[in-house]
C-alpha cells in the first residue's frame, strides 16, 4: 500500500471519527429542546452548544486542513486542542456527574462516565498524527490530497 492510499485511508477514518462524535453529541447534548411548560414550543439550551461546536469544528475545518501538506500542521495543533479541551470538560463533566451517586460499584461508575467518549476523541488525534506524519514525508511539491505521488 503506498503513502497516497494510506493517506486516503486515514482522512476516510478522521472524517468518519469526527461525523460519529458530531452525532453522539447532538444526541448526547441537544441544544434544541421541546417545552415541557408549553407543549409544541421549543427551547434553546445554550450551555450544549460548546460541545456540538467542538465536534462541528473538528469535521469541518480540522478535516479541511488535513487535505493539504502546508495545512496539515494546522489540522493537527487543532486536533490537538479540541482533544484536549474535550478529555478535561468530558473528565469534568463525569466526576460532576457520578460525584452525586458514589454508593454504586466501580464497573457502574466507568461505564456511566465519558471513559469511551474520551477514548474516541484519542484515537481520533492517533489517526490526525499518523495522518500529519504520512504527509511529512510527502514531498513538498505535491501538495493536495489527491495529487499522484
Amino acid at each position: 500500500m503506498n503513502d497516497r492510499t494510506m493517506r486516503h485511508l486515514l482522512f476516510t477514518a478522521l472524517v468518519l471519527m469526527a461525523t460519529g462524535a458530531l452525532y453522539l453529541h447532538l444526541r448526547v447534548h441537544p441544544f434544541l429542546v421541546p417545552d415541557k411548560a408549553n407543549p409544541g414550543q421549543t427551547l434553546f439550551v445554550g450551555s450544549f452548544v460548546a460541545a456540538s461546536l467542538f465536534a462541528l469544528l473538528d469535521l469541518v475545518v480540522v478535516s479541511l486542513l488535513f487535505t493539504r501538506r502546508r495545512t496539515a500542521v494546522y489540522g493537527y495543533v487543532l486536533n490537538g486542542m479540541l482533544v484536549i479541551f474535550g478529555t478535561v470538560l468530558m473528565t469534568h463533566f463525569s466526576i460532576a456527574k457520578l460525584s452525586v451517586d458514589h454508593s454504586q460499584p466501580l464497573y457502574l461508575l466507568l461505564f456511566k462516565s465519558t471513559l469511551p467518549d474520551i477514548a474516541l476523541a484519542w484515537a481520533d488525534f492517533l489517526v490526525a498524527a499518523a495522518l500529519y506524519h504520512l504527509w511529512q514525508r510527502e514531498p513538498a511539491a505535491t501538495q493536495t490530497l489527491n495529487s499522484r505521488p
